[in-house]
């Protein structure tokens, strides 16, 4: 029998999934790795290390542990949208650029803003520009590699230089494309040539493909670097999150996914391109669909520093003990924009504040508040959701965060969702498998693998603590911005990048 293998790099970790055509998991692979933050606001990761390396590790755990099984196709996924330029050999020129957690191009957006016009970009991309596009960094790459800037040059978010790396291929599928802004025409999802000569005369652009889609084959040299067989198929891939939107069948108008990891991200599938400012509307994963998106800058990841400042205590007793903490944290609040904020405020100078502390507040109430501060922030997107899009058909939670139910529970208190969960939580690799098996013709285009476990209700006893909650939170942004903002700019650095 053909198998197939789905691959995703996050920011966390790298993952892989050896499956059956019916969506069974034969074999699992996994490869830690962390992104850098050398200034204030950057986000970096090695290319060739963190995300070809960890794949190639991943690829050859896989298909040494089935050395007779036949694998017909394979399809990678990533964080993104990134970006690297590499020479004509891959070689990055420098370390990668994250995706919205890098706000380091707020010069090149203000910039490319001005240039362009806030309206017509916001009509043409079908969304404003913010520390997500991809256009601005590669502007402040132009503006900071001085004589060594090359328009030429070849460049990459995380999976599509794993395909290069695997096949020779340089392609970029729409989804990914449509979050390079402002160089993508949402409405006729094709590059918008005349913008990307006005901003950055001479870029190269790569061929556009659909993320099934098969793009090339493996050749010789990664054949021998990864196990897998010379000729293999390779799909294009996507983003991450769209990729693990489409693992848990988040394909028709009105779907929902909420995604819990190191950020929060929320996927929507639109049944016609809309632009809506404070949201992002993408290509989606399916030939000419289109979805609305957001994103917080900073969510799981806050549990990690959390739980690297408590001294690295098991991470189920800080859930423990949150859990025993009252909800409303016992009159704490948190704003979680400890790396500025994506929607629903678009501030790259935000940053992290709690409030209310006493000497009676101990880790569990800090997780907890971390939670709830997250939990309204998600209300607060899913409310300009429902102004833009309607009220979700039905929403999809996945992720690592939705393992043991705390997190997920909050979240519904304070929105009022009902979240459904599915019985698997493999995420991205499991949509790429799928997404391979698919572009090959293995199984056909409406196949769905998923299968969903249980359905997270909001608790009505919390409902009037969670609406003080709610209130405070809100207001507590306005009313600390001025003096956040001045904090940040104290320790910006002297190029302008934070």
């Amino acid at each position: 029998m053909s198998h197939v293998i789905g691959v995703d790099i996050g920011t966390g970790s790298t993952k892989g999934v050896l499956t059956t055509p019916d969506g069974v998991v034969v074999a699992m692979a996994r490869r830690d790795h962390a992104p850098t933050f050398p200034q204030p606001g950057w986000a970096e990761m090695d290319a060739d290390r963190d995300w070809w390396g960890d794949v190639v590790e991943v690829l050859r755990e896989l298909t040494a542990a089935h050395p007779d099984t036949r694998i017909a196709a394979v399809c990678v996924s990533g964080l993104g949208p990134c970006v690297v330029q590499t020479d004509d050999d891959l070689k990055p020129r420098s370390k990668a650029i994250l995706y919205g957690v890098d706000t380091r191009a707020t010069v090149e957006i203000d910039e490319i803003t001005e240039q362009l016009g806030a309206e017509a970009i916001l009509a043409r991309c079908g969304k404003d520009l913010s520390s997500q596009a991809i256009g601005p960094k590669l502007a402040w790459l132009r503006r900071t590699a001085d004589s060594d800037w090359r328009p030429d040059d070849r460049w990459f978010s995380a999976h599509t230089y794993v395909v290069a790396q695997l096949t020779g291929e340089w392609v970029l599928d729409h989804h990914t494309a449509s979050q390079c802004d402002p160089f993508y025409d949402i409405e006729k999802q094709q590059w918008a040539t005349d913008w990307v000569e006005e901003v950055l005369p001479g870029l190269a652009l790569p061929r556009l493909v659909w993320p099934a889609e098969q793009v090339g084959i493996v050749h010789e040299a990664a054949a021998a670097a990864t196990g897998l067989a010379k000729g293999t198929p390779v799909a294009a891939g996507t983003v991450d999150a769209w990729a693990e939107a489409f693992s848990v069948g988040v394909r028709k108008p009105g779907d929902l996914m909420l995604m819990y990891g190191s950020t929060m991200f929320f996927v929507q599938v639109l049944a016609a391109p809309t632009s809506v400012r404070g949201l992002w509307t993408t290509s989606g994963v399916e030939r000419a669909s289109h979805t609305l998106a957001a994103g917080m800058a900073t969510s799981g990841i806050i549990t990690t520093w959390l739980q690297d400042l408590t001294g690295g205590v098991p991470f189920e007793t800080l859930v423990t003990e949150a859990a025993a903490v009252p909800a409303g944290s016992e009159g704490l609040v948190m704003l979680p924009y400890f790396s500025g904020e994506r929607t629903p405020i678009y501030d790259p100078l935000a940053r992290g504040v709690i409030a209310g502390l006493t000497l009676r507040h101990g880790r569990g109430h800090l997780l907890r508040a971390t939670y709830e501060g997250i939990a309204c922030g998600v209300r607060q997107i899913v409310a300009e959701f429902e102004a833009a899009a309607g009220q979700p058909r039905r929403v999809v939670a996945v992720g690592g965060g939705t393992q043991g139910g705390l997190w997920t529970q909050i979240v519904s208190d304070i929105s009022g969702l009902e979240q459904q969960v599915p019985a698997q939580t493999i995420g991205a690799p499991y949509g790429d498998a799928l997404l391979a098996a698919i572009g090959i013709g293995l199984v056909a285009p409406d196949t769905d693998w998923a299968q969903l476990d249980h359905t997270v209700r909001p608790d009505p006893a919390t409902a009037s603590t969670y609406e003080t909650l709610f209130r405070t939170y809100a207001e507590l942004y306005p009313a600390t911005r001025r003096q956040v903002h001045r904090l940040a700019r104290s320790v910006q650095s002297p190029d302008g990048g934070e």
